[in-house]
């Protein structure tokens, strides 16, 4: 792809996210309010939330689901959902590509006896309208770029949502969750996100610890999810750009926000999450060396620093033929947690908590987060009990975006600038159909100046 060199101010500029020549100049820096979001904690001290996580969901009332985003992940969430719960029937699914939805409605009819009726069955880009409509809980698992939107419209009918991650993939989709995730706790809805660590037994019990204080206060951290290249999809004959775009979707900045948020809010999630923090600032850098479709880079390496002024360090890399890492680490006054090894030490280095395996499965037989996330999600709609994972998904989102914009512009950015920037990325595309879009203006940032 062409790569544009992208200073500090054009990054919030429509010219910045389409190319040279687009709109030059219109800054999209336009604040909310002063332009400035409270950096408050994440959580009070003492104040934390540990999940109930039972092999299966409490039996009560039948519940719909539909499914919008019938792609690998979408089709995966809904057999954790079937796993996790009895009672669930599955009336709608939604999608714009027919070999998406027929792939989850037979597997549907073929190994768990759910028919799903032609009528309740949508494609087209609006096909979340038609499948919210019809449900009391709905899974959504679109390119994220598409998330806010739908979880908007989800809370405005009242509907129970699973969002996967990450939520959004810019500053206005971040505002978006925000706001939508305060109208569903005042709902009543429950709200649950795939940032599945949050479900995953020997995080839950490491939080716990880490909350109760065993590494004392936390002074530093860093996180990690370095792997091989992801999956691509070259363009087919008869394939729109669009059409392209969406089934490439992991590729493209505009639909997947770059791998250091479609990939790595997971890792970052988990240091906010142990953290209770949001960091003020990011100083990155990354670089596109081999990716063969889309306009993304390869890998990022962003500094980022928290308002008490502890640093954590961020790398992620999907480059074959490299070293792989996938964890998190947090030091803390008193000792360090290793995600690796589910350990606790001191500063000695004498392992003073471990988590028990062995222990765990002869208590529980479901260990598998991706189901346990479902099981909680149900546990809350038949308790009739709100309960929201939106809001500080999005706030792990949001930092991956700083880190992002960081590497781009290769300047220092805020959260008070991103968090209060309209860039958009829909805004891009303009109108949503399977047809031409402005590839030869998506390009690869180049950061700096060169003179």
């Amino acid at each position: 792809m062409a790569k544009k060199e992208i200073s500090r101010r054009d990054f919030f500029s429509y010219s910045a996210m389409l190319g040279a020549g687009t709109i030059a100049g219109a800054s999209l820096l336009a604040s909310c309010g002063d332009g400035k979001e409270k950096l408050t904690p994440l959580r009070q001290p003492g104040e934390y939330y540990i999940p109930e996580l039972p092999d299966k969901a409490i039996e009560g009332r039948e519940l719909k689901v539909g499914l919008v985003g019938c792609g690998g992940r979408g089709s995966g969430a809904l057999e954790n959902l079937l796993e996790a719960a009895d009672g669930i029937t599955v009336v709608a699914l939604g999608d714009v590509f027919e070999d998406r939805l027929n792939g989850i409605k037979n597997k549907l009819k073929e190994q768990y006896n759910q028919v799903v009726p032609d009528e309740n069955c949508f494609l087209s880009f609006d096909a979340y309208k038609e499948v919210i409509d019809r449900v009391d809980m709905v899974i959504l698992a679109t390119p994220p770029v598409f998330r806010p939107t739908h979880f908007q419209y989800a809370v405005e009918k009242g509907v129970h949502a699973f969002l996967e991650k990450p939520v959004a993939v810019d500053p206005k989709g971040y505002r978006t969750v925000v706001a939508a995730a305060k109208q569903a706790v005042a709902k009543g809805l429950s709200v649950v996100t795939g940032t599945q660590r949050h479900h995953q037994r020997p995080y839950v019990a490491a939080f716990e610890k880490i909350q109760q204080g065993l590494i004392g206060e936390i002074t530093g951290g860093n996180v990690y999810w370095n792997q091989g290249m992801l999956w691509y999809k070259n363009r087919q004959e008869g394939w729109s750009d669009m059409e392209w775009n969406i089934r490439d979707w992991v590729n493209w900045k505009w639909l997947s926000g770059d791998h250091i948020i479609e990939q790595h809010v997971h890792n970052i999630d988990v240091f906010l999450w142990m953290s209770g923090l949001k960091p003020v600032k990011a100083t990155a850098f990354g670089s596109r060396q081999r990716r063969i479709t889309g306009d993304q880079y390869d890998n990022f390496s962003v500094d980022f620093e928290f308002e008490n002024g502890i640093h954590m360090h961020s790398m992620s890399r999907q480059i074959d033929g490299c070293a792989n890492k996938v964890s998190e680490f947090v030091q803390g006054t008193k000792g360090s947690w290793n995600s690796e090894t589910h350990e606790i030490k001191d500063l000695q280095g004498n392992v003073i908590w471990k988590w028990d395996q062995e222990a765990a499965e002869a208590e529980f037989k479901q260990h598998n987060p991706y189901v346990l996330e479902h099981v909680d999600w149900v546990n809350h709609i038949r308790k009739g009990e709100a309960h929201d994972e939106s809001e500080e998904t999005a706030i792990s989102t949001l930092a991956g975006v700083m880190g992002r914009e960081a590497a781009y512009t290769g300047q220092a950015v805020t959260w008070d600038e991103v968090s209060a920037s309209e860039q958009d990325y829909l805004a891009m595309v303009g109108e949503l159909k399977l047809g031409p879009l402005p590839l030869d203006q998506f390009t690869v940032p180049v950061p700096g100046s060169a003179q």
